[in-house]
C-alpha cells in the first residue's frame, strides 16, 4: 500500500470514526414542561425554543410540551416510560424531589439522564397593592390577628409554595388558608383579582403584576438581595426588594432550573444536550431573561451537577419532613 493510498484509508477510518461517534436529533426534540402555562417553567421553556432556534443552536426545532396534569406527575411519568429516547427533554424544578415524597407516585430522579442545572430561582413573597401592608412586620402582624385566616395562593399542594407557607407559619405564628393553583400565572391571577391576600411565586410569575403595580414585592426568600439595579416598576428594582431576613423572617429556599434526559440515552446523546445548553447560558436572550426574571444564572454538569442534586434532594426532603408532608 502506498502512502497516499495509506493516507486516504487513515481519513476514511477517521471520518467514519467521528460520524458514528457525534450525534444530534433527526427530529423536533421536546421540551417537557411539568406545569400549565402561564408560570416560570412554561415561560423559561419559551425562552429557550426561542434563543435555540434565533441563534442556530440545533438544526431540528424545539416544542414546548406541557404535561402539568396530576400536579406534574404526567410530566415525570412520562419522562420515567420513555427510556432510551432522546428527543425528550425534560426542565426540571423541585418537584422531581417533593412530588414522589408526597404522593408516593414511583418515581425517582435518579430514573433520568442528569445533563445540566441551567439556573437556580427565588421565591418572593408577594402582597395585594391595594391592602395596607407594605412591610414583612405589617403583613404577619394583620395575618396573625386575622379571622377567618389570610388566603395564600400558591403553585400545586405540598409543593415549594406551600413548603413555604407551613414555615412562614412556623415562624410567625400565623395561620393561611393555603389555595394550590394550577400555575404561578393563575396564582397571579387571583392575587390581582383579590381572591387571595399573598403568593409566594416565582419573580417571573408576578413581573408583570408587580410592574403594573398590582402587587407588592414584600421580600425575597434568599441570603443576599437580588443584585439586578435596574428599575422594573417605575419606582423599584428587583435589588431594592429586602431579604426576608432584613425584615425579620429568617427563611431561605431557591430553586434549581434543571435539565434531565430519560433514562438509558448514550453518553454521545447526553453530551450533545450538555453542549446545546452551554451554548443556551452564553446567548444574549438567557443573560437578558436571568436579569429580566431575577433568575441567577448557574451551570452544572457532570459530578458537580451529580453532587448538587443529591445533597438539593437531602435539603428538599428534610423540608417535605419538618412540614409534615411526606406520604405514608
Amino acid at each position: 500500500m502506498n502512502k497516499f493510498v495509506k493516507t486516504a484509508v487513515t481519513l476514511a477510518i477517521a471520518l467514519a470514526s467521528a460520524s458514528t461517534s457525534a450525534w444530534e436529533p433527526t427530529k423536533p426534540v421536546e421540551i417537557v414542561v411539568a406545569a400549565g402555562a402561564g408560570g416560570a417553567s412554561d415561560q423559561m421553556a419559551r425562552m429557550m425554543q426561542a434563543a435555540i432556534q434565533k441563534n442556530n443552536l440545533m438544526k431540528q426545532p424545539m416544542v414546548v410540551s406541557l404535561k402539568g396534569g396530576a400536579s406534574g406527575a404526567e410530566a415525570l411519568m412520562y419522562m420515567k416510560s420513555s427510556e432510551g429516547e432522546p428527543n425528550k427533554v425534560l426542565i426540571a424544578y423541585s418537584l422531581i424531589y417533593m412530588l414522589p415524597l408526597a404522593a408516593k407516585i414511583p418515581f425517582n430522579w435518579r430514573d433520568l439522564t442528569p445533563v445540566s442545572v441551567i439556573a437556580m430561582d427565588e421565591f418572593v413573597l408577594w402582597d395585594n397593592a391595594t391592602l395596607p401592608y407594605k412591610s414583612v412586620k405589617e403583613f404577619v402582624t394583620a395575618a396573625k390577628a386575622a379571622d377567618p385566616p389570610f388566603k395564600m395562593g400558591g403553585t400545586g399542594s405540598k409543593r415549594e409554595d406551600h413548603v413555604l407557607t407551613v414555615f412562614i407559619e412556623k415562624k410567625t405564628g400565623a395561620k393561611f388558608a393555603y389555595l394550590p393553583y394550577k400555575s404561578g400565572g393563575e396564582a397571579a391571577t387571583q392575587l390581582v383579582g383579590n381572591h387571595t391576600a399573598s403568593n409566594v411565586n416565582n419573580p417571573s410569575e408576578n413581573l408583570e403584576v408587580w410592574r403594573a403595580g398590582q402587587v407588592r414585592a414584600l421580600c425575597v426568600f434568599d441570603k443576599e438581595r437580588i443584585p439586578y439595579k435596574s428599575k422594573v416598576t417605575e419606582t423599584q428594582s428587583w435589588n431594592d426588594i429586602p431579604t426576608c431576613k432584613e425584615e425579620g423572617l429568617d427563611l431561605q429556599y431557591l430553586m434549581l432550573r434543571a435539565m434531565f434526559l430519560p433514562g438509558k440515552v448514550t453518553p454521545d446523546q447526553t453530551a450533545f444536550y450538555v453542549e446545546l445548553f452551554k451554548k443556551l447560558t452564553q446567548t444574549a436572550e438567557y443573560k437578558d431573561y436571568m436579569e429580566k426574571q431575577a433568575l441567577k444564572p448557574v451551570f452544572l454538569t457532570g459530578k458537580d451537577m451529580l453532587t448538587f442534586l443529591e445533597e438539593d434532594d437531602t435539603l428538599n426532603k428534610g423540608l417535605m419532613t419538618e412540614a409534615g408532608f411526606v406520604a405514608q
